[in-house]
Formats: structure tokens, sequence, C-alpha cells
């Protein structure tokens, strides 16, 4: 297995790259900086990460809803990480009543990325942290669906199963000039993005401990045959307190 341990110097370089700066660092084959670097480097195109955090059996919470802590202090340095390097950070409405997360970049060096709610129907309560903090935060609703006049708002049209289109998400991102996208949760959103197909990489980081039940981290729509599983391009990484699937994806 590939431990990954990122240097002080490597990670001023991975933020000199997301700020579009050149650097003289070289990396060689350091394990860590190719976790990073495609999230880091601005190349002029889309970028979509998503992340989650998992126990050993893949629940990401108790059946009563309790989910801290399940990553330990590395797999949540690794997250923070994530958010510095991104340009916005994507988390649903489920995620949002649940959690209550700041969504900011608190364990790292690194600017706190643009937050993206998803909330088609008005689930968030308006002192959720993620929008009254300070930052930038949109509010993504449905079509024809109120909105707060004092939160950035993007309204998109609603699918038939009554979810937003994430290809119609990232499109408005980039035009706002939001390119390098981590999906953070819940397991809903990372599911509308990975069948979607917009995702590069999947980041799946694995605490040692087994809950027994409760919510899943991922959770897609039923297959018949193993034939129609998805095969992503697949390395392990050790990071210490938690195990990193590193996943790359051919995005069609």
């Amino acid at each position: 297995m590939i431990v990954a341990r990122l240097s002080d110097e490597a990670w001023a370089a991975l933020l000199a790259l997301r700020s579009g700066e050149a650097t003289a660092f070289d990396p060689g084959d350091d394990p860590a900086w190719a976790i990073y670097e495609p999230l880091a480097r601005r190349r002029g195109g889309r970028f979509v990460l998503a992340q989650v955090g998992q126990s050993l059996d893949g629940r990401v919470a108790t059946v009563d809803g309790d989910a801290a802590p399940i990553s330990g202090p590395d797999g949540f340095v690794h997250l923070h990480r994530l958010r510095a390097l991104a340009d916005a950070v994507v988390v649903g409405a489920g995620c949002v009543v649940a959690d209550d997360p700041r969504l900011t970049v608190r364990e790292v060096a690194g600017p706190s990325p643009v937050r993206v709610v998803i909330d088609p129907n008005g689930r968030v309560p308006l002192d959720a942290r993620c929008l009254s903090e300070a930052g930038r935060t949109i509010l993504v609703r449905a079509e024809g669906s109120m909105a707060p006049t004092a939160v950035e708002t993007i309204h998109l049209p609603p699918a038939a199963d009554g979810r937003l289109c994430a290809i119609a998400l990232l499109a408005a991102l980039s035009e706002r000039g939001l390119q390098h996208v981590l999906v953070e949760g819940g397991a809903a959103t990372i599911r509308n993005f990975l069948e979607a197909e917009v995702v590069d990489r999947l980041h799946i980081c694995v605490a040692p401990l087994i809950i027994g039940s409760g919510a899943p981290g991922l959770s897609l729509a039923p297959i018949s045959r193993l034939t129609e599983a998805l095969r992503p391009k697949t390395r392990t990484v050790a990071l210490g307190s938690d195990v990193l699937f590193d996943c790359a994806f051919e995005r069609r």
C-alpha cells in the first residue's frame, strides 16, 4: 500500500497551482502530490471530485444520525485540503439539515471554497451555518420556487424524478468562474453526479471502525449483473488514521 505524507513545501506548491501561479517545486513520484494535483492545477477546464468519509462497512452515520466523528484526524485534514483546492464545494439539503456543516477550511492553510447548497424545495433553514457564516454561498433551487433575497441563488429546472440536473448545475457554476468542484455529500447528491457521469475522481476515505448499520456512504441505482458495475481505475493510499481509495473515472 502507498503511504502518503504531504510536506509543508508540497502543500504551498499546491496552493500556488490553485491560484494559477507557476511553481518550481519538484514532487518527483510523491504519492501525496498525485492525490491533490489534479484538483489543484488549473488547466482551463472543469474538474469534479466527489469525496465520502465512511466506516469499514460503508456507513457515514448511525441509525440515529450520529455522524461525528467517523473520519480520523488524517481523514479530516484530507477533506479540508480538498476544500482549500476547490473553487466550490457542493452539498445537498439533506446533508445540511442532518449535520449543519460549515464547509470552510480550518485544518490547513488555504482559502475556503464557495459553498453551493442544492435545496430544490427550501428545506434548509436560513440560520444554517453554511448560509449564515461569512463567505460566499450559492443556493440552488428549482425553477419557480421562492428563494431568500439575501442569498445568491441559481434556479434550475427539475428532472422528472424531482432532482436537479448535475450537468446544468456545473454549467451554471462554470459561468460564475467555478470550474473545480468538490462534491462533498450526502449520498443522494454524490449519486446524482456519478449517474450523470460528470465525476473525474472519487475519493473514498475509510476509517477503521465498524458501525454495523446506518446511512450508507454511497447508494446508487440497483444493477442486475456485475458487468454493469462501475470499475474506476483505483489506487489505495494510507493517509495515517484513514485509508484513501483514489478512484479515477473516464469522463464521457
